[in-house]
């Protein structure tokens, strides 16, 4: 459930679109995630990193979107979210010697740290992917292909990598106990 709420400003975000334009779906993305935030705020009297660092690009890259009526500013916000995270994840491991893979994932799968340092590095190629992809549809492609590939193929990706890096462990973890 948690993981379909995490979804809702995109789904407003996507309907907003389709119904009047970027710009309307920009406000409501805002209001949506502000919305969202508040609401888990309220729920665990706290937020989390990465909600944090979603609102304030999602209110920085939107206020600029509206205030200077371009779109290129909204479209940025998925390089700069996906840019912040594939350093973070660097700079977590080879700066603070922390493995954000690992610390979300390591309580139900045992596994070496070479192979969290694997994943966490395929995780940082991902996001860097992601990032310079969403660049290309975003400025070479027309603005309702960018919208689709935000909502679909961003989304698809990470299902896929997710359940890619899943298996990743779960094999590693199982040959593992084999030795």
């Amino acid at each position: 459930m948690k993981q379909f709420i995490e979804f809702i400003p995109l789904v407003i975000f996507f309907v907003v679109y389709k119904t009047v334009d970027i710009y309307a779906a920009t406000g409501a993305l805002m209001v949506a995630t502000c919305l969202q935030m508040l609401l888990h705020w309220v729920q665990h009297k706290k937020l989390e990193k990465m909600h944090v660092i979603t609102l304030v690009l999602v209110v920085f890259f939107g206020g600029l979107t509206l205030f200077f009526h371009n779109d290129d500013f909204i479209k940025w916000k998925v390089t700069a979210v996906n840019g912040l995270f594939a350093l973070g994840l660097l700079i977590s491991r080879y700066g603070f010697k922390k493995n954000l893979i690992k610390q979300m994932l390591g309580k139900e799968m045992v596994v070496a740290d070479a192979v969290w340092d694997k994943a966490n590095l395929a995780w940082v190629g991902f996001f860097a992917l992601c990032g310079a992809l969403n660049v290309y549809v975003a400025f070479s492609l027309p603005q309702e292909v960018w919208v689709n590939f935000k909502v679909f193929g961003l989304l698809g990706m990470t299902l896929v990598f997710t359940f890619a890096t899943a298996i990743y462990l779960y094999r590693q973890q199982q040959a593992a106990e084999k030795s």
